[in-house]
This record gives structure tokens, sequence and C-alpha cells, in this order.
């Protein structure tokens, strides 16, 4: 298994692929090597996984973790449920992307640069599909 990390902006559109790594490296080991390109005063959509990332000036809105044997507040539920409606438009991008066959199954191909070089044609024609079709509306 391979990862990459993806930087999606509103309108759906794919800013910023990570390199490759193997599925061992965690996501937040990931995110900290990579050099993200994000103005100061913009925010980031991200997932527990990257509970401690944080970059400076920027506004990270992650859902909140239940706390061992309690409860969340209602307001914190309601926060995490619109956090969640955003994230499925993050996940529809996700499964746009491994449209392409080539994505979801194991590369085979060892040279250099070769898997790299897949993930960003799969991107590209992502993006290449949200400017053709006017059914991806942007996030809210």
């Amino acid at each position: 298994m391979l990862k990459n990390l993806l930087l999606i902006n509103s309108a759906v559109r794919i800013l910023f692929l990570s390199e490759t790594h193997p599925g061992r490296v965690h996501d937040k080991r990931i995110a900290d090597t990579a050099p993200y390109p994000l103005p100061a005063g913009s925010q980031l959509l991200q997932d527990l996984g990257f509970h401690a990332f944080t970059l400076e000036g920027v506004d990270i809105l992650q859902p909140v973790k239940k706390p061992r044997g309690k409860a969340l507040t209602r307001a914190q539920k309601a926060g995490n449920r619109k956090l969640a409606r955003r994230r499925v438009r993050i996940e529809h991008v996700n499964s746009s992307i491994k449209r392409c066959r080539m994505l979801k199954e194991t590369i085979r191909l060892w040279k250099d640069g070769i898997r790299d070089m897949v993930m960003e044609i799969g991107c590209a024609l992502h993006n290449f599909r949200v400017r053709l079709t006017p059914s991806w509306a942007p996030m809210v």
C-alpha cells in the first residue's frame, strides 16, 4: 500500500500532492515533511490522524475527539457533523482519483518516479473532470 497527502481547495480541485510514501509511514510524519503552500489566514480541514499537526498562521479545523469515559456536548457533536459534511466532499475527490484502476491496485512498476507520476496523472484527470463537469459543486 502507498500513501499520498492531498491539499484540496473549496472548489474541490487538487492544489498539492505530496511524494508517495509506503503505507507503514504515519500520515502526520508525511505532513511534517511536506511543504504546504498555504497562505496565512487560510483554513485547513484535517482528520484526527493529524492530531498534533499545526501550521503557523493557518486555522486548523478538526473534529473533537470523545474523551475517555465521557460524552461530547451537543455543540461539539453539531460541530463534528458540520465538519463531516465537508469531509464527504474530500472523500469524493479521493474516489474520483481512484477511478483510474491503476491507482486502486498494486503498482508493480518499481522504477524511480513512476509511482509518483501515476498519482500525478490521476490527480490531473480529477482536476480535468472538475473543470468540465458542472455537477462538482464547491464545498461550503
